[in-house]
């Protein structure tokens, strides 16, 4: 049994001067009320409480632990209600992951917006391709594009996303338009290389299974945004997130092929740890990304 419910119960004994009035407060029994003052006056090692058929009567210890009891219950309750009011109150300091070239498009510029919006707020943020510990590493939270499979996480969705083949109409008018996945073959895949993290190479829905196509061209690098570059450049075709391009889809600056063969769409989420309490300051900068990125012709910008 804890303290607090063990000292409660003996100031509302004392307070209504019965166990069967104090019983009926806490939705128990008398014999309940009972047993929670025989373990604290246990606890204690004093008599705290004369029983007997003419009523209840505090000894002089027991007259001056009410006093003190009161005051550590108010204490108690001052406190959690501090608590309390802490998680709607948006202040403090908020560390957030993101990768680098997303975070520096779609996380970190909506920033300073958000900062003025709760000026009692410190924002830092770090772009990072790497997975990190937001535990370990003192993160609130992070932006991770793909599936989160860490059950000692929460993740939610943000916006939707998906990889596709893509590149300049230029360098389709000079190579022509891959139809098949063998196609790949023939054209300049500017893809990651292995620093990259791109082992496995392009990934690809086929006959209703997942397949991994290794491609090759006379360009690679580690870097996200050097490979968008090339793309625009024409200088080769590439693997690229709708996030990325859709602005220049939307004005023909790039177009995309294979689509019949485009893995399925997959989320960019917000992930933190899981807690009992969300601390204000994460909900609201997640439920402001969303917003931004729900807002209609966002990612064409």
């Amino acid at each position: 049994m804890d303290r607090y419910t063990e000292l409660r119960s003996f100031v509302l004994v004392a307070e209504k001067g019965s166990f069967a009035a104090a019983a009926l407060v806490e939705q128990v029994t008398p014999v309940v009320m009972g047993r929670r003052l025989d373990a604290l006056e246990g606890r204690l090692g004093v008599k705290l409480m004369h029983r007997s058929t003419r009523g209840l009567h505090l000894t002089e210890l027991g007259e001056r632990f009410l006093e003190q009891a009161r005051q550590l219950l108010k204490d108690f309750d001052d406190v959690e209600s501090a608590i309390t009011a802490g998680r709607n109150t948006v202040r403090g300091h908020l560390v957030v992951s993101a990768p680098a070239a997303f975070g520096r498009r779609h996380v970190a510029p909506h920033g300073p917006a958000f900062q003025a919006l709760y000026p009692d707020l410190k924002l830092s943020f770090n772009l990072t391709d790497s997975v990190v510990d937001l535990v370990r590493e003192g993160y609130d939270m992070s932006i991770r594009i793909g599936e989160v499979t860490d059950p000692n996480y929460v993740a939610v969705k943000l916006a939707g996303n998906r990889r596709v083949v893509c590149g300049t109409p230029a360098y389709f008018e000079r190579h022509g338009v891959p139809q098949t996945l063998d196609d790949l073959a023939h054209h300049n895949c500017l893809a990651f290389n292995l620093q990259g993290g791109q082992q496995r190479g392009w990934s690809f829905l086929q006959d209703g299974k997942m397949v991994a196509v290794k491609v090759s061209g006379n360009l690679d690098c580690n870097d996200g945004e050097l490979l968008y570059s090339w793309v625009k450049q024409g200088l080769g075709i590439g693997w690229r997130s709708t996030w990325e391009i859709e602005g220049e889809l939307k004005r023909g600056e790039l177009v995309t092929v294979l689509d019949d063969f485009a893995a399925p769409a997959y989320a960019i989420q917000a992930v933190y740890p899981q807690q009992r309490y969300l601390p204000a300051k994460v909900r609201v900068f997640m439920d402001y990304l969303k917003r931004i990125y729900a807002e209609p012709g966002y990612w064409e910008r």
